[in-house]
């Protein structure tokens, strides 16, 4: 199984911690040129130091850049590629504040859509054209479960979510005879800080302790616990390595059994 990305740069966002972080560590080791998007040039910096060099020519990078600054996003990116092609883009975003859909106000679907489908769309109409001529591109998208069935107190975010696993799936059929796969990856509830900010507001909601939150959760999920970002980390690799070359339009669940559709 071909799993080498020596040779390869990837693109990927949120990556000063969390889920983006365990995905940047992962495709280092398996060979990558890794450059990093996410707010914090302390932290991005904290994060190259971290990544694997598995080989000479092996170099990693960062972008300090602000979703919610598009124009910024997008000269920034050009910028990137004017020096180097990008073979691989995984969107990572934080998801919106939670909340019924009822009470949401229209400014926030706007920056939901603006910080997760318009910019994921940006990044890809900028680092396709690069990958066509490469015959070879991946591009990975990290969403939630939400796309097969809605979470409670998550209006937002599901409405945002679905469109970005729609749009995901027109993409992938547009680009697939280029040699460009597009998926989703879907992860159920896993050890980060957005977690416990979702069941933190929860337990409010509902006047219980995080502690009390925390079990009921778990007690929904077949496997018995939490997932772990290096756990979503392994399966985002997967799909943007040669071996997963046949594998596009798909929306895979790393969940721990616990979303009831098939």
């Amino acid at each position: 199984m071909n799993l080498n990305l020596q040779g390869k740069n990837a693109l990927i966002g949120g990556s000063s911690k969390g889920l983006g972080k365990a995905v940047a560590i992962e495709l280092a080791k398996l060979g990558a040129n890794v450059t990093l998007m996410a707010r914090s040039a302390e932290l991005l910096a904290e994060v190259v130091q971290e990544l694997a060099q598995i080989h000479p020519e092996q170099q990693h990078d960062f972008l300090v850049v602000d979703f919610n600054k598009r124009d910024e996003l997008h000269q920034q990116v050009v910028g990137l590629l004017s020096l180097k092609p990008m073979h691989i883009l995984v969107n990572n975003t934080g998801g919106p504040n939670g909340g019924a859909i009822l009470e949401a106000k229209p400014e926030q679907f706007l920056e939901a859509f603006q910080n997760h489908l318009l910019c994921n769309h940006l990044l890809a109409q900028l680092v396709i054209p690069k990958m066509k001529e490469a015959e070879f591109g991946r591009i990975v998208n990290i969403v939630s479960t939400s796309v097969r069935v809605p979470l409670d107190n998550l209006g937002v975010s599901n409405t945002t979510r679905g469109a970005v696993a729609s749009w995901a799936k027109t993409l992938a059929n547009e680009v697939a005879k280029a040699g460009i796969t597009v998926n989703n990856v879907l992860p159920g509830f896993t050890m980060t800080e957005r977690l416990m900010e979702v069941l933190s507001g929860s337990a409010q909601k509902k006047g219980i302790s995080l502690d009390q939150e925390m079990n009921q959760a778990r007690e929904t999920i077949p496997c018995g616990r939490f997932g772990t970002p290096e756990e979503i980390a392994a399966v985002t690799a997967f799909l943007c390595t040669p071996a997963a070359s046949y594998v596009t339009g798909t929306s895979i669940l790393v969940d721990g059994g616990r979303t009831r559709s098939i």
